[in-house]
């Protein structure tokens, strides 16, 4: 039985509970810090449901900027879920509902008024798969320009291609092919070409769901060393299955369970001291 610590009023012994318990008893608390004093977004008391089954309990959380937070837990614990919330992915899933608060810059991004197409330009995606588009790599990358009236003019187009192509660290790979269709690059380069086409109409944030999952370890470093290079100009949010990825990459993990925030704290920290019993049975692999 999973079990979490019950907090008790003055500092009591504290008792252990089946977790499904406590979203029951609405008296849970993330343990750490989930709050950040300069955040580029901020999340509070979110709750997703997909029809009657609710997949996010009661999540706040916040995204500092030029920070890379990493989200972490077991398979189907709500972490992909919730990231999907910051952009609104979850929006085209009929049955998902959505309450609580989020904001961007202050600006609640379920705001009646929000523009979901010029939200996900702001917050943009990787996904777990490479998915380049049916296009030459040139198109992949110019098609969110284009749309958005980015360039006016074509050498304004190739040159907003040719700096997300060199953000991304491929364009000394494929500069003399660009009129190639991109889904003829490898894995890792067809993943580092989703991240141009996420950069070219200039976002806030780049939430990463699981992107070096179908990548081989040379891949993956690349990707590693690009987030790196990135927490310069972006505020990042990944989900991983993988601790090392996660120890690498990021400053602040979030570990989830069951659709809850159970701990969040400077990398470092939840990796070498974990403060709940879920936290450090999840890392030492106990479960997951």
């Amino acid at each position: 039985m999973d079990t979490v610590e019950r907090p008790e009023a003055g500092g009591a012994t504290k008792q252990p509970l089946d977790i499904r318990e406590h979203v029951e008893r609405e008296d849970y608390q993330t343990i750490g810090a989930p709050f950040v004093a300069d955040p580029k977004m901020t999340a509070r008391n979110v709750n997703v449901y997909y029809g009657d089954k609710q997949a996010i309990t009661n999540v706040s959380l916040d995204v500092g900027r030029n920070e890379v937070i990493a989200m972490i837990g077991p398979s189907g614990c709500g972490k992909s879920t919730f990231l999907r919330t910051l952009n609104r992915m979850n929006d085209i899933i009929p049955i998902c509902r959505v309450s609580g608060d989020i904001t961007l810059d202050g600006e609640d991004i379920y705001g009646a008024d929000q523009d979901t197409v010029l939200l996900r330009a702001r917050v943009g995606m990787v996904f777990q798969k490479p998915n380049p588009f049916p296009k030459s790599i040139y198109e992949n990358v110019a098609y969110g320009p284009r749309i958005h009236g980015l360039a006016h003019n074509k050498a304004e187009l190739d040159e907003i291609v040719e700096d997300s192509l060199r953000r991304a660290s491929l364009f000394n790979e494929v500069k003399d092919q660009l009129d190639k269709p991109g889904t003829g690059l490898s894995g890792g380069q067809q993943q580092r070409l989703c991240i141009a086409r996420a950069i070219a109409v200039s976002p806030e944030v780049i939430l990463m769901d699981e992107p070096c999952s179908a990548l081989d370890p040379i891949a993956t470093a690349r990707i590693e060393e690009l987030i790196d290079e990135l927490r310069e100009n972006y505020t990042i949010a990944i989900v991983t299955h993988s601790m090392q990825q996660a120890a690498r990459v990021s400053q602040r993990t979030a570990y989830f369970h069951l659709g809850m925030l159970i701990e969040v704290g400077e990398t470092r920290q939840v990796f070498t001291m974990p403060r709940h019993e879920l936290t450090e049975n999840y890392i030492t692999g106990r479960f997951g």
